[in-house]
């Protein structure tokens, strides 16, 4: 991710240009043409528009995650009232609190950018709250993986006892650094450069 402006390199590059003008088909140009000061390369955006671009664009993503985090920390709270978590092993009521310990921390990691937004709205601060929010919610994900992580060790560990259960978690978490990071950062490097 890049720090400089909370997104990607490749944002610039992702849609195709009109008529070598380097501008998106209906936006408006000035009595420069859209040649002069604030505009940028690519897409023809201003600071601010690219800032509003992106806002949009990690909204969605925020839904999607949230979702996710919310629905699985929201059945993690009900474990400890059942009658079975008295039962368990000093051992396993530790993963337990761990889990849902990450699960709070990814939780408020990824609704911080709402928040984030309504406290610095209006004062002329967006691309900066852009890059922040985009740091809270990667490092959102990275909790929600440690949570996912550590909820599916406990369960397979309650559910059978079975040695190899370390070893399938281990499989599942490749799966997802796979799918999250590996995936997309090859993608990145492969076509980015190509362009």
């Amino acid at each position: 991710m890049n720090d400089r402006d909370g997104g990607t390199p490749e944002d610039e590059s992702r849609e195709p240009h009109h008529a070598g003008t380097g501008r998106e088909p209906g936006k408006g140009t000035g009595a420069d043409g859209g040649a002069g000061t604030g505009r940028r390369e690519g897409r023809g955006e201003t600071e601010e528009e690219r800032a509003d671009r992106r806002w949009q664009e990690l909204l969605q993503e925020i839904r999607v995650a949230q979702t996710g985090v919310q629905i699985l920390l929201g059945f993690l709270l009900t474990v400890v009232f059942t009658p079975l978590f008295h039962d368990l092993e000093q051992t396993d009521k530790t993963i337990y609190l761990v889990t849902v310990v990450l699960g709070s921390l990814a939780t408020g990691a990824l609704i911080g950018p709402v928040s984030f937004h309504r406290i610095v709205s209006g004062h002329r601060v967006k691309p900066q709250a852009v890059v922040w929010a985009s740091r809270l919610t990667f490092t959102g994900i990275l909790l929600l993986l440690a949570t996912l992580t550590s909820a599916l060790f406990l369960i397979l560990r309650v559910a059978t006892h079975d040695p190899y259960v370390p070893w399938l978690v281990s499989g599942v978490l490749a799966w997802y650094l796979v799918c999250w990071f590996a995936l997309p950062l090859w993608v990145r490097t492969h076509y980015a450069n190509g362009k």
